[in-house]
């Protein structure tokens, strides 16, 4: 059977990477399962008398969750730098999924009070803890398992192209669940079934990565390993500037997607208007988009380097995206091919955006530091975009404010996000440099 320069079988090699792709894709099926009720959430769990309040509050348990993300960072970034990879995967999916389910079965404000939206809070905060380890898991896994031509590729189709997939996954079921419990019967048990999806999802994440084998880069590691690493040598030895330049690039980054394709079912639906029926569909396609978007732009940048790349779209971005918002607001919410398309144009940009991303953390740390270094990054910055929905609404008093603040907030962080890629490095390359390195010093340890 023919082998691929890392030294992995291609069948291996293809299986590590939708075995990366898929479970990417069904933690975001999971993530997205609460944007799609959010509108329903926040009447039965958080009932407030102003509508942008209520939903301000389902915003905000989603910011709760993203809070703990960096916590289950640095546990399952540990596990996975030290146990490996596939453990990590094992481990994190299981416990997304469980506690995703979980929250359906969480009873209403009518009938248990206060204890509701606490006990809906606690579940948002253990899925936080285990949605933190997945980055540390799945993307290392992924880039480590394909050669250097292949990483850039991967990286799109792991960020954008499993958060498409779990997005499609996600609207998919919100058709299927809306025809099945259609109007009053959605707010009984639509919702609820929405969120007992997740164990599906657990368990197709079990069966996919039984097959998986190790990353190939991991292993070398341990075989020649060097110092023991500690989880404060993400800021040691020159390395404190390169966490705090990777935080706020990943911010930027962050804030593009949870205030575009995170915030558009809220943007459709609340301040918009426009139909149920016709949301599901809108959002179908806009997600399909994102994969062609992500796995493009992930290519791109092994031809133009991770650097120029990210800093074209987001020039580009800086306009459309704010702009893309207006239009889709001021549309005739009866226009829905007008509207999906502005929203599937607003969605394929932002994601590609972060596309390359990924595989530019990766390539920033050492093997023995890079679940670590990656997922703490990528979840810090993600936290902080995380938060910008909850912001927007809060900052709009009316629903009528909401696309203008939206727009504003959009327009910073894609600003935020162009600084610090013209400030950091090219990273094309520097998996393989590191490669060569411990194979010419190899000999002189034996």
């Amino acid at each position: 059977m023919s082998t691929t320069n890392t030294g992995l079988s291609r069948r291996a090699t293809l299986y590590a990477s939708f075995a990366s792709v898929a479970g990417w894709a069904f933690d975001l099926f999971d993530l997205f399962i609460l944007l799609y009720v959010a509108s329903t959430i926040g009447d039965l769990i958080f009932p407030v008398a102003s509508p942008t309040l209520s939903l301000a509050a389902v915003y905000a348990s989603f910011a709760v969750s993203v809070l703990l993300r960096p916590a289950g960072a640095a546990i399952f970034g540990a596990v996975a730098d030290r146990s490996g990879r596939k453990q990590t995967m094992v481990m994190v999916l299981a416990g997304v999924g469980l506690s995703t389910a979980a929250m359906g079965a969480v009873p209403t404000y009518a009938a248990a009070g206060i204890a509701a939206p606490l006990l809906f809070l606690a579940l948002r905060l253990v899925q936080g803890v285990f949605v933190g380890g997945v980055v540390a898991a799945t993307h290392t896994l992924g880039t480590e398992s394909v050669g250097q031509r292949w990483r850039g590729l991967m990286s799109g189709l792991i960020g954008g192209g499993g958060a498409g997939i779990g997005a499609a996954l996600a609207s998919g079921v919100f058709i299927l669940v809306s025809a099945l419990f259609p109007g009053d019967q959605f707010i009984v048990w639509g919702w609820r079934v929405m969120f007992f999806s997740g164990l599906m999802a657990a368990l197709i994440s079990f069966l996919v990565l039984r097959g998986v084998e190790e990353s190939p880069l991991w292993k070398a590691q341990q075989q020649a390993p060097g110092p023991k690493t500690r989880f404060t040598d993400l800021a040691r030895g020159g390395r404190g500037g390169l966490l705090v330049l990777n935080l706020v690039l990943v911010s930027g980054a962050g804030s593009q997607y949870y205030l575009t394709s995170g915030f558009l079912p809220t943007l459709l639906g609340k301040v918009s208007g426009v139909a149920q029926s016709a949301q599901g569909t809108i959002l179908l396609v806009s997600s399909l988009g994102v994969i062609v978007a992500a796995v493009a732009a992930g290519e791109l940048s092994e031809h133009f380097g991770r650097r120029r790349t990210m800093l074209l779209i987001g020039s580009f971005n800086l306009i459309a995206l704010p702009l893309l918002v207006w239009l889709i607001t001021s549309t005739d919410p009866a226009s829905t091919g007008l509207i999906m398309f502005y929203a599937s144009a607003l969605a394929f940009f932002a994601n590609a955006a972060y596309a390359p991303v990924l595989v530019f953390l990766n390539e920033r740390y050492p093997t023995a530091l890079r679940g670590r270094g990656t997922a703490i990054c990528w979840n810090l910055g993600f936290m902080i975009g995380g938060l910008m929905p909850s912001f927007v609404n809060l900052a709009s008093p009316e629903l009528a404010d909401v696309p203008g603040r939206l727009m504003v907030f959009l327009f910073v962080m894609v600003l935020v996000f162009i600084v610090a890629g013209a400030l950091s490095p090219e990273t094309r390359g520097a998996m393989n440099a590191e490669e060569t390195e411990r194979r010419e010093v190899q000999p002189a340890v034996e």
